[in-house]
């Protein structure tokens, strides 16, 4: 399936792959008639944009719910810190303004709707259902199990759960994610639909 990409999605700061990107906008598309679609961990937008694309030909949205100050990964003298995205004035990592210049550039305003907060303080009173949630946000063990708990009970019938960074390998990258899938999986609400590439795509039942 051909997506009409916009010309900087190149250049987009992100951690997607294309094969993972392509599967959620394939997922995204078959549902997003049904309802809004949310994910979390919007880090620069990249994955936000495969979304709203899907959700803009279907007259949907999606809620992109992220705190935009970085993960425990993403902080300074850490492993994925990036210096073009720290604050200097402020102190601390933004990629809220980096977002949402990709989101313009992609012209996806009107599809996208930013929540600069926590996975805690978003789903607090969340009553929307939701055709899709894609969890991608912090990868310590409390940050995955949160975004989880938050989310993943809002999903209707039919509708999908994605999940990112999946390696079974501890060798192979951090184990969060991982749990969540298997925790998702054990839980009998959802059942495999794909693996594809470190993005694990599952429906509820």
């Amino acid at each position: 399936m051909e997506i009409a990409l916009p010309p900087h999605i190149n250049d987009v700061k992100g951690f997607l792959a294309d094969d993972e990107a392509k599967a959620l906008y394939e997922q995204a598309l078959s549902v997003a008639e049904r309802g809004p679609v949310l994910e979390v961990g919007s880090y620069c937008g990249k994955s936000t944009i495969y979304l709203g694309l899907a959700c803009q030909q279907k007259n949907s949205v999606v809620y992109a719910v992220d705190h935009h100050v970085g993960s425990e990964e993403h902080q300074l003298g850490e492993m994925f810190h990036d210096p073009d995205l720290y604050d200097a004035g402020e102190g601390r990592f933004d990629t809220f303004k980096e977002f949402r210049r990709n989101i313009r550039l992609a012209g996806l305003d009107d599809t996208v709707v930013p929540i600069v907060a926590t996975s805690e303080v978003s789903a607090r009173h969340w009553h929307t259902p939701l055709a899709m949630v894609f969890i991608d946000g912090g990868h310590s063990l409390d940050a995955a199990l949160c975004d989880y708990r938050c989310w993943a009970g809002k999903i209707i019938t039919g509708g999908v759960l994605a999940i990112h960074d999946l390696f079974p390998a501890p060798e192979e990258g951090g184990q969060a994610p991982y749990a969540i899938y298997k925790m998702a999986l054990a839980s009998g609400l959802f059942e495999p639909i794909a693996r594809v590439n470190t993005l694990g795509l599952l429906r509820r039942i």
